[in-house]
C-alpha cells in the first residue's frame, strides 16, 4: 500500500492539520516509508513461533507480574476526609452542576 501527495492532504483536512506542500511531501514519504516496512514485516514467515507477551521474554524469562498485587498501604480514607466539606458513605459530594 502507498499513498499519494492527495491522500496525505484529504488527512490532513480531516484532522484539521495545515500542512504546506514541503510539510506534505515530507509526511507522504514519512508514511510511506512506514508503509513499506509493514510490508515487510508481512512477508516474514513466522509459522511456529509463539506470541511474546514482552519484548524482552525473549531475552531472558520474564513473569507477567514482578510483585504481588498485595495492598502495603493502611486505610485512611476517613482521615483524608475530614477536611471534607460533605462526605456520605466514603464518597465526596459535591454541588450538582447540571440539571
Amino acid at each position: 500500500m502507498s499513498l499519494v501527495l492527495s491522500d496525505v492532504e484529504r488527512i490532513a483536512n480531516l484532522s484539521r492539520l495545515e500542512l504546506t506542500g514541503d510539510e506534505a511531501g515530507k509526511t507522504l514519504d514519512q508514511l510511506n516509508g512506514i508503509f513499506a516496512l509493514v510490508e515487510q514485516m508481512k512477508s516474514v514467515d513466522t509459522t511456529g513461533i509463539e506470541p511474546l507477551s514482552h519484548p524482552i521474554a525473549a531475552i531472558r524469562d520474564l513473569a507477567l507480574r514482578l510483585r504481588e498485587d498485595v495492598a502495603t498501604e493502611t486505610d485512611r480514607r476517613d482521615d483524608y476526609q475530614q477536611c471534607a466539606p460533605a462526605t456520605q458513605d466514603g464518597l465526596y459530594l459535591v454541588p450538582k452542576v447540571l440539571e
